[in-house]
C-alpha cells in the first residue's frame, strides 16, 4: 500500500494529530524551554534565547511535509475516482506543488542553520552586514519577496486543485468554483476542514474497494 493510499484511508483524527497535534506539542515544548531560560537569567544572553528556538524549524518541517503529503494524496490519489471524460491533467499541479514545498523546506533548513551558526558568524565577523553592500542586500530581499509571493500563489493553486479534485470525484461530474468553494476554504483552514473532508474521502476509498471487489467477482 502506497503512502498516498494510507493517507487517504487514514481517519480524520489521525491526520489532525499528524498535521496539527504533534507540531503544537513541539511548539509548547519549545515555548516552555524559552520561558524557563528567561526566568533563570535576569540578563539573558540573546544567543541563549535563540538556542531555545532550535525546535521551530523542526516544527515547520513536520507541518509542511504532513500537509503537503495530504495535498498530494487527495489531488493525485483520487484521480482514479474521476471519470476519464472529465479528468484534468495534473502537470501544472505537480509543478506548482513542488515549488512552495521546496521553498518552505529551504526556509526551515535556513532557519536551522541560522540558529546554530549565527553566534559563530557574528563572533568571527563573517555575518553579512547590509550596510556594507546595500545593492546586494536589496537584490536578495527583492528575490526573496518574489519567491515568497510566488510560493503563496502556488499554495493557493494547490488548495484550489485539491478542492476541485475532491469535489469532482464526489459528484462524478465537471465542477466549477461555486461547487467546491466550501471545500476550498475548509482546506485553507485545515485544522477544521480535515474533520469534514477526510471522512468523505474515507467513504470514497471504501466505495473504490467495493467496486474493485465487485469487478473481481464478476
Amino acid at each position: 500500500m502506497s503512502i498516498s493510499t494510507k493517507i487517504l484511508k487514514a481517519k480524520h483524527w489521525q491526520l489532525f494529530l499528524l498535521m496539527f497535534g504533534i507540531p503544537m506539542v513541539l511548539y509548547f515544548i519549545m515555548l516552555d524551554s524559552l520561558v524557563r531560560n528567561l526566568n533563570e537569567n535576569t540578563n539573558p544572553n540573546p544567543f541563549v534565547i535563540l538556542n531555545s528556538l532550535w525546535m521551530m524549524p523542526i516544527i515547520m518541517i513536520a507541518f509542511t511535509v504532513s500537509l503537503f503529503l495530504w495535498f498530494w494524496s487527495v489531488a493525485i490519489g483520487l484521480q482514479g475516482k474521476i471519470p476519464e471524460s472529465i479528468k484534468k491533467k495534473t502537470t501544472r499541479f505537480k509543478l506548482l506543488f513542488f515549488i512552495p514545498l521546496t521553498y518552505l523546506l529551504l526556509i526551515s533548513f535556513g532557519a536551522m542553520m541560522l540558529i546554530k551558526f549565527l553566534p559563530v558568524w557574528i563572533a568571527r565577523g563573517d555575518f553579512f552586514d547590509p550596510a556594507n553592500n546595500p545593492a546586494l542586500f536589496g537584490g536578495l530581499l527583492f528575490g526573496f519577496i518574489l519567491c515568497h509571493l510566488f510560493s503563496v500563489f502556488s499554495i493557493f493553486y494547490c488548495m484550489y486543485f485539491v478542492a476541485k479534485t475532491f469535489k469532482t470525484a464526489e459528484l462524478q461530474r465537471e465542477t466549477g468554483f461555486s461547487d467546491f468553494a466550501g471545500e476550498f476554504f475548509l482546506i485553507w483552514f485545515y485544522p477544521i476542514g480535515i474533520w469534514i473532508i477526510q471522512p468523505k474521502i474515507n467513504k470514497m476509498m471504501e466505495e473504490i474497494k467495493y467496486d474493485d471487489a465487485t469487478i473481481m467477482e464478476a
